[in-house]
């Protein structure tokens, strides 16, 4: 009995799953991630030019 729990609990697993992939990758979430993939660029750099110079202060 504990066999067929299981099962279907990968079962369950699986389609959840795949359901997330298709969601993420349908045509209506191709504008979401393609301004999702450019939010690293628009974030300012973490060190200036001062700071990166180098020797001891």
């Amino acid at each position: 009995m504990m066999a067929y729990v299981n099962g279907i609990v990968t079962a369950i697993g699986l389609l959840t799953f795949l359901g997330i992939v298709a969601w993420a990758w349908s045509k209506g979430r191709a504008q979401a991630n393609h301004d999702a993939s450019l939010i690293p660029f628009e974030q300012p750099d973490e060190f200036s030019n001062e700071s990166s110079k180098g020797g001891s202060e």
